[in-house]
């Protein structure tokens, strides 16, 4: 038997008096009190606001590249840079992506040491619809043993008489691509 059940009840009354004032003294509203957000609190956080506004605005004005499928111009040192031996070849990835590869040999036969090299493929087809172009930059072949590895031209520059043969990945290739050899174009060098 409880304590309460025990005394009659006489004592249960008064703790359950005792716990109903606590309990409403709880949940009575709190005294209004003239706590106000000061005026310099909305000042600072409107020039914060403004700041922000301002950073977005500028981020998004940086200066955007040539629609994606544009031919450029090839690069003034691209003469230098003759292109040969070009195959293709494909893998199969175990989760089925398919991967394309155009490997070639390029020659560096200018004055300067080449750091970064930007090409553009195009794929053509035989629909008469516009083809498709691919930039990016140019990544040479470091081993081929166990398997091809490559590596990007800033990290064992193209000195002047080097040659050295280069690999180009395509994880997708158009479905109306006419499988010829695509044209592969340098548009962009970077020298030292």
């Amino acid at each position: 038997m409880s304590e309460e059940q025990r005394t009659g009840g006489a004592g249960g009354d008064e703790a359950k008096a005792e716990s109903g004032a606590a309990e409403s003294a709880m949940f009575q509203a709190k005294p209004t009190s003239d706590a106000r957000v000061p005026v310099m609190a909305w000042v600072v956080a409107g020039v914060v606001v403004l700041a922000v506004l301002v950073a977005l605005v500028f981020a998004g004005r940086r200066k955007s590249g040539p629609p994606p499928n544009t031919l450029q111009p090839l690069a003034a040192y691209a003469a230098n840079l003759p292109l040969s031996q070009f195959s293709m070849s494909e893998s199969t990835s175990y989760s089925g992506g398919k991967s394309t590869f155009v490997d070639g040999h390029i020659h560096n036969g200018g004055s300067q040491t080449v750091t970064g090299i930007m090409v553009q493929v195009i794929f053509r087809n035989d629909e008469g619809l516009p083809p498709r172009i691919e930039t990016l930059p140019m990544a040479l072949i470091r081993t081929r043993e166990p398997y091809i590895d490559t590596q990007p031209v800033a990290q064992n520059p193209l000195k002047p008489g080097d040659d050295r043969d280069f690999r180009l990945i395509f994880e997708s290739i158009p479905d109306n691509w006419n499988y010829q050899m695509p044209e592969v174009r340098v548009i962009q060098v970077e020298t030292k």
